[in-house]
């Protein structure tokens, strides 16, 4: 594996620990794509750092569990703010 490999993926698992923050958000931090995150945390990492793996893996989790849950916020949200402006409503929230 290439040195920088290495030094971006504990870089990345090291954000990813401290933040708890999505693969997409540290994609988006570190300006690599999110299946270059997802493969250094969670396939390069284990090589040469399992400690840290198992941090990482450890928050991996928890986004996984929550992702319904940030999905449908989003929604939410995006619909509130929409709302705000006077767009219409769709048909669903229609009475």
């Amino acid at each position: 594996m290439w040195e920088y490999m290495r030094e971006r993926a504990v870089a990345c698992a090291k954000y990813m620990v401290e933040t708890g923050c999505t693969v997409r958000a540290c994609a988006k931090h570190f300006g690599v794509s999110k299946s270059t995150v997802h493969k250094d945390v969670t396939e390069r990492l284990y090589a040469f750092e399992p400690a840290l793996w198992r941090k990482v893996s450890a928050v991996l989790k928890v986004n996984l569990k929550e992702r319904h849950l940030r999905g449908g916020n989003a929604t939410r949200l995006k619909y509130l703010k929409n709302s705000e402006k006077g767009a219409p409503v769709p048909r669903s929230e229609h009475k």
